[in-house]
């Protein structure tokens, strides 16, 4: 973000205390909140001050600012913790992103003929934010806000393929491997490969791995404000290998043009 760059120079620090002093102040306290995400949603006032350049005065005053709304709360260890006020908001903001996906979703389902879905990682669950259904009588359905973890999906493994290998292997030893079907990647060490098989190629496959005879094709969106993915979804009949060849490209360039949308100014 551009406030954290410009937070370390001496013109922004003058311009704090000027007139657009309460511009910069909002700049700067929504870099702390998003450094504190990065950090895993707690950390104490140094490692504020190390990661951004803000004198502790200035984060402290933020900090308490943020505290009274209720978008922090400090911890009975002094460190400071994301506040639940935030919950309501990020349960907005992916329902919209959802509506945003939609128009692209529903041109990668005219492009494929497949089902198509968008998901997000949040917290240790992929957790699906819109879908828009294929026109074939026997088609893939997933709700919308359904919760799964993301060993056995291809959306999962898209998104955890960007993640350290040792942030993936504690994420698996919290929530376990449990095998959806026969075809479930149970062992951290076959995952882990698994997941730099889908750095290497640029997509992810689900196959049967979730449901019986269910494929599933899945890519990431770059540069999406928080870590998401799309995906087609059908029966292996139909998502063969050979419909793989000429689905994955469209993937993609519908991952760039979401990628774009999301990144647009309003």
């Amino acid at each position: 973000m551009s406030s954290s760059s410009s937070a370390n120079t001496p013109s922004a620090t003058k311009a704090a205390n000027g007139g657009a002093g309460g511009v910069q102040s909002l700049e700067r306290a929504f870099d702390l909140l998003e450094r504190m995400a990065d950090a895993g949603g707690e950390v104490g006032l140094s490692e504020l001050s190390a990661s951004s350049g803000l004198p502790l005065p200035t984060i402290h005053r933020l900090m308490r600012t943020l505290v009274s709304c209720g978008y922090v709360r400090q911890q009975p260890n002094r460190r400071y913790a994301l506040g639940p006020r935030l919950i309501r908001l990020g349960e907005s903001a992916s329902r919209l992103l959802g509506t945003w996906a939609r128009p692209y979703l529903a041109e990668l389902v005219e492009a494929t003929g497949e089902t198509a879905n968008m998901a997000l990682l949040d917290g240790d669950e992929v957790v699906y934010v819109a879908q828009v259904p294929s026109r074939h009588s026997m088609r893939m359905f997933t709700e919308v806000g359904r919760r799964v973890l993301p060993h056995s999906t291809g959306v999962g493994k898209a998104l955890l393929a960007d993640v350290p290998a040792d942030e993936v292997r504690a994420l698996l030893a919290r929530t376990g491997m449990p095998a959806a079907t026969e075809k479930t990647i149970t062992d951290p060490d076959a995952f882990v490969a698994e997941l730099e098989r889908i750095r290497a190629a640029g997509y992810a496959v689900d196959d049967s791995e979730q449901e019986i005879g269910v494929r599933c094709l899945a890519v990431t969106v770059p540069d999406s404000p928080t870590a998401a993915a799309i995906s087609i979804s059908g029966p292996a009949g139909r998502v063969t290998e050979a419909a793989q060849e000429r689905i994955i490209p469209v993937l993609r360039d519908i991952a760039r043009q979401l990628s774009i949308a999301l990144a647009r100014p309003a």
